[in-house]
């Protein structure tokens, strides 16, 4: 089941008056327990044996949170917060990592001459295990932390984990922002219907529309056989996969907060122009946010952060995106992607310290460089995420110096898709709030003909059937 399809929408069209009718019945356990059972039948619908491990990780991390609460104050609360933060970690570890670390090991012995081979096992990776895993351990250490003010009952905990709009590629939603949510039920008066319907169909159109366009015409031809094309059909589909990529994950966000806004619920913004970000760590401000945060907050910040000198601080900065590439997934392509963007947060940083010490602003020229230089160093890095491996990647480096060859995949439709991708990442948050406004003031009729004449513009320019996010291989 995946949002942009019609068994979504006859999933959410039941699910939604069930939740307000309990609202308005005045029975608020029995709603957030009917969410939390149309969330089971969402992930369920992809396989019902992965949501038992689901289930056990809310399971875990309430009985965890518990007793963290419990013995708050004292040493044994540090002890049972680490412990649950190193089994959250390593059930995503072995779901996520067991075969990729096994094939390195199996690599070293045969170097070593040993004949012997550690056996790769089947495992099923369980959708959304990074995103889920990560809003557990936001639970346990946010209470540690002081964050939250007490350990929530098992279904506020079940539902913050497994709330089917940000459950399968996030965004992540932090415990200490969600859960308070859950103590009153929604307020229908502060539910902004026709913001969270645009948001909807705002990025079912980025997704439906120029994603799966440009992924089908442009992008998944070139990385299939990079070798077959010149520079300028390579550097057309980089450019092209930036606006995919951006289009697809941040369609995915805007369909989330939709749903969940119009449930009551309030998710944070997820994407924010990233790619007129004049600098790495501007980037990462602008660019899934939710992770960015969650790394600065969970990880970067408890390493030492910049508290401890420069070195420290470009080490904590470099190994922090080691590991957010790493989280992406088992693979040395990942890992090259992460250091890349670690090791440019560094230099950067060393930069910016040793020849802008007082942080003066840039001027306009410079700061138009700063951001055509930082696109490109991104457009650069999401040529080893997208590549199948790393000789992929490879082939497509070297292609660029290949002007020889004429163009054989840009076409006027492909730069229209382009433009309209630049256009919609370039749109001002405010056009939405906009329309939004517009919406109050038109006749039930009126609103009716705009989302006909909407659903049927998708339909009508988007291809057939819809390509899974790329977020849900993470």
């Amino acid at each position: 089941m995946v949002f942009p399809t019609l068994s979504f929408l006859v999933f959410y069209l039941v699910t939604w008056p069930i939740s307000w009718a309990l609202v308005w019945l005045r029975q608020h356990t029995l709603h957030k327990l009917a969410i939390i059972l149309a969330s089971y039948v969402f992930y369920s619908s992809w396989s019902t044996k992965l949501a038992a491990v689901l289930l056990a990780s809310v399971l875990f991390n309430w009985a965890a949170g518990r007793l963290i609460y419990a013995w708050r104050g004292r040493g044994a609360a540090k002890a049972a917060v680490v412990v649950a933060v190193m089994v959250n970690l390593g059930v995503l570890g072995f779901f996520k990592y067991f075969n990729f670390f096994v094939g390195g090991l199996n690599e070293l012995l045969t170097t070593l001459g040993a004949d012997r081979e550690i056996r790769h096992l089947e495992i099923i990776l369980p959708l959304g295990i990074s995103f889920f895993t990560f809003q557990g351990i936001s639970y346990v250490v946010d209470l540690y932390r002081g964050d939250l003010d007490r350990s929530r009952p098992l279904v506020d905990v079940m539902m913050f984990i497994s709330f089917f709009p940000h459950l399968v590629a996030g965004p992540i939603v932090r415990a200490s922002k969600f859960l308070p949510q859950l103590e009153t039920p929604p307020d229908p008066r502060r539910v902004f219907v026709g913001l969270g319907v645009l948001l909807i169909a705002w990025g079912v159109f980025k997704k439906a529309v120029v994603a799966n366009w440009l992924a089908v015409e442009l992008v998944d031809k070139m990385f299939i056989a990079p070798s077959a094309f010149g520079g300028a059909d390579l550097l057309v589909g980089i450019y092209g996969y930036a606006v995919q990529i951006y289009c697809d994950f941040s369609a995915y966000s805007d369909i989330a907060i939709g749903v969940a806004a119009l449930l009551g619920y309030r998710f944070q913004r997820n994407f924010d122009q990233p790619y007129r970000a004049s600098s790495l760590r501007d980037f990462w401000r602008r660019w899934h946010i939710s992770l960015s945060t969650w790394l600065r907050d969970y990880l970067y910040r408890p390493l030492g952060g910049n508290r401890h000198g420069r070195v420290r601080t470009y080490l904590n900065l470099a190994l922090t995106m080691l590991l957010g590439g790493l989280w992406h997934g088992a693979s040395v392509k990942f890992i090259v992607w992460g250091a890349l963007h670690g090791g440019g947060l560094a230099i950067e940083r060393w930069l910016a310290e040793t020849f802008r010490p007082k942080q003066r602003p840039l001027g306009a020229i410079a700061r138009v460089l700063a951001i055509v230089a930082v696109f490109h160093f991104v457009c650069f890095c999401w040529i080893f995420f997208r590549a199948k491996d790393m000789e992929q990647a490879g082939e497509v480096i070297w292609g660029l110096l290949d002007w020889s060859q004429p163009s054989q995949l840009v076409t006027p439709f492909l730069m229209v898709l382009l433009a309209i991708g630049a256009m919609m990442h370039f749109t001002p948050p405010s056009l939405l709030v906009g329309l939004d406004r517009l919406y109050h003031r038109l006749p039930t009729w009126g609103v009716g003909i705009l989302a006909a004449a909407a659903l049927l513009a998708i339909e009508l320019l988007g291809g057939d059937g819809s390509a899974p996010f790329i977020y849900f291989q993470f």
